[in-house]
């Protein structure tokens, strides 16, 4: 997977994975983030929810969501921690969470026990369920849901219990929430990338490309 990374063309790198946009990243240098952090960001900023002087927690680790989300929010001043498999109390210490973030892979894991009143849940999650008792679990008062599932066999669900609407102040559904931010940032990037190239040299304090290694095709 590495080599395979770092074969793409840093220029046309719009996913935001290659290593050096990481490490730009990581150093809060203008770079091409990757989508579904960049579209959380995004959906915090156009929502008026404040993210300087937060306590945000991230729920994963992972280099494509939690790791990106959890650099994204520190660069915009929110105070972070990163939470995963070996986290003690993991209930806890997102109870302390101003701006929770869900990314762990876990259909409804995030119940309102994680949750503070009033905090703002951004759930990141994409799981599909196909067993009825599992299904009846989590949407047993939604009619509209289970006729669905009825129909389908199928329903989606993300990393949050559908019960913390209950507490949370501010919650993304799943589907319809943090996913089409994710394709309007990656069409974002595209236009980025693509304004970058015809503008080479870029101006003094934009994103710029280092020249790429001979072995790496521009394709």
């Amino acid at each position: 997977m590495r080599s395979v990374l770092e074969a793409i063309a840093l220029p046309k790198d719009v996913d935001g994975f290659h290593p050096v946009n990481v490490g730009r990243l990581q150093t809060g240098q203008p770079a091409l983030a990757p989508c579904t952090p960049a579209g959380l960001i995004e959906i915090l900023k156009r929502s008026g929810i404040p993210i300087a002087g937060q306590n945000a927690v991230v729920v994963g680790r992972s280099d494509i969501v939690g790791k990106p989300a959890a650099m994204l929010l520190l660069n915009a001043n929110a105070t972070v921690t990163v939470c995963h498999s070996k986290t003690h109390d993991l209930p806890a210490v997102c109870r302390r969470a101003d701006i929770l973030v869900a990314a762990i892979g876990r259909a409804g894991m995030i119940t309102r026990d994680f949750v503070k009143p009033g905090a703002t849940v951004i759930d990141v999650g994409m799981n599909t369920i196909t067993d009825p008792s599992e299904f009846h679990r989590f949407f047993s008062s939604n009619a509209k849901r289970e006729e669905n599932f009825r129909k389908k066999g199928s329903a989606l669900i993300g990393d949050v219990h559908p019960e913390v609407a209950e507490v949370a102040g501010a919650l993304t559904p799943v589907p319809g929430g943090v996913g089409p931010l994710t394709i309007a940032m990656l069409m974002f990037n595209t236009v980025k990338a693509a304004k970058l190239r015809r503008q080479w040299p870029v101006a003094s304090g934009q994103w710029s490309a280092p020249r790429q290694p001979s072995v790496v095709a521009d394709r």
